[in-house]
């Protein structure tokens, strides 16, 4: 079974023509009818009485509508699920350090981190105050001394000579 056919067959349940069904779907007329005969066979069953007023449900059709619905709802839960949970990342970190780290290091690694993740926005501010992570006001501090908070995350992240 086809869900792109569950999907016709729920906008022809929902229109009750395949005129509207077709214009909900962005398709054509018989794009639709084709389309739910083939659900049809796949079932095995007819799943609506053609009327002079349109579409309505056999008791088959019934049936299918209870479950399609329930896998359109399953479908649309694992899209708000999953949605986001791949590699990219956004939101905004703010970075600390002196003018010369900020021009030798830390600006170029924003603009390659910019090129794999550019959905992260990175604040910089550059200067010689040493800002308090503990109370957020920076999210990553990089200086060429080691805090004394024992509470920070501390790694080495190159070795620099300024002779």
């Amino acid at each position: 079974m086809n869900w792109d056919d569950t999907r016709i067959f729920l906008a022809l349940c929902r229109e009750q023509t395949l005129r509207s069904a077709a214009r909900a779907l962005g398709v054509d007329q018989a794009t639709v009818g084709r389309r739910l005969a083939s659900l049809e066979h796949a079932l095995g069953a007819t799943l609506f009485l053609r009327t002079s007023r349109g579409y309505s449900l056999t008791a088959a059709g019934e049936v299918a509508m209870a479950a399609a619905l329930n896998m359109e709802s399953s479908a649309a839960e694992l899209q708000r699920q999953i949605l986001g949970m791949d590699d990219r990342m956004s939101g905004v970190v703010r970075v600390t350090t002196t003018d010369s780290f900020a021009i030798d290091f830390v600006i170029p690694a924003i603009a390659r981190l910019h090129q794999v993740q550019p959905g992260i926005e990175v604040q910089l501010q550059a200067s010689t105050q040493m800002l308090n992570l503990s109370k957020r006001e920076a999210d990553i501090a990089v200086r060429t001394l080691k805090p004394e908070n024992p509470d920070l995350i501390v790694r080495r992240v190159a070795r620099w000579s300024s002779a």
